[in-house]
């Protein structure tokens, strides 16, 4: 549970974490279409993971938070990669083992290796974000470009604040599992033998106490709210108001290179590398 950093965010002096938050939500909107549509596999290899390992290494966060990141979806990029390669088929020439209705080919497992690469940048990618922004940045940025939807009675402020509440609540409902799940196995709960049936009857005594304690935080969250006379975001003004500069208009134009370069080389040029 503690390894799990979707909605962390890990504060730092550094010119990631200073760009402005719409900058990197429309970077991580065209990352995850670079990522979609690049169909090759090393410019899939390549270009994102270069992306993903400058920002890092850019916005000063330890390289093993991207293992975190990856390491909850171990057993699903091992069943994936086994599926692909087991289901999916080449040429009879390409044929690298066979017994009985089990073939394995060279473009099976080109084919399962892409899809798990494909796989490991998203989540790595799409965790950046989080990590480099603080939920309440976040939501001033997604309220600003709903905006202009606010004309056909968009609620853009509900929305951005339900979406940051959901961010904000995901690393305390960890540790709230985390709490509940140690307890039980000090009072002698057994969460690990048996059958997965058995395993998963185990598992009662940290869903109840999690629901509970979901509803309760929820319940105390809307009395701060309302004791505090929140309303909506209509006439709310900002201590800090988003402002565009010009390092978020450069990072917007270093983004777009290697994608343009990418897509372009891909779709355009017939070169598939």
């Amino acid at each position: 549970m503690p390894d799990i950093t979707l909605g962390q965010f890990v504060p730092k002096d550094s010119c990631i974490h200073r760009l402005d938050p719409r900058t990197k939500i429309v970077g991580m909107i065209l990352y995850i279409t670079a990522v979609l549509l690049v169909k090759s596999l090393l410019w899939a290899l390549a270009v994102p993971a270069a992306f993903v390992i400058l920002v890092t290494l850019l916005a000063k966060i330890p390289i093993g938070y991207l293992w975190k990141a990856i390491k909850p979806l171990r057993v699903v990029l091992l069943m994936m990669f086994v599926l692909q390669v087991l289901m999916v088929h080449g040429p009879e020439d390409t044929v690298w083992f066979e017994w009985w209705k089990i073939i394995i080919t060279k473009e099976s497992v080109i084919n399962a290796s892409f899809l798990s690469l494909r796989l490991v940048l998203l989540v790595t990618g799409t965790s950046l974000m989080t990590l480099t922004t603080s939920p309440l940045a976040l939501t001033d940025g997604l309220e600003r470009m709903m905006a202009p939807l606010k004309k056909v009675k968009f609620p853009a402020h509900e929305l951005a604040l339900m979406m940051s509440i959901a961010l904000r609540m995901i690393p305390v409902l960890m540790e709230e599992t985390e709490r509940v799940r140690k307890a039980q196995l000090s009072r002698g709960a057994d969460f690990e033998s048996g059958n997965i049936l058995k395993r998963a009857k185990a598992m009662i005594p940290i869903l109840i106490p999690l629901f509970v304690s979901a509803f309760r935080r929820a319940d105390e969250l809307a009395m701060a709210m309302e004791s505090r006379c929140y309303h909506g975001g209509e006439g709310r003004t900002k201590l800090h108001v988003l402002r565009y500069a010009w390092a978020d208009l450069v990072a917007v134009i270093i983004l777009l290179m290697p994608i343009a370069a990418a897509i372009l080389f891909e779709y355009f040029f017939g070169v598939k590398v």
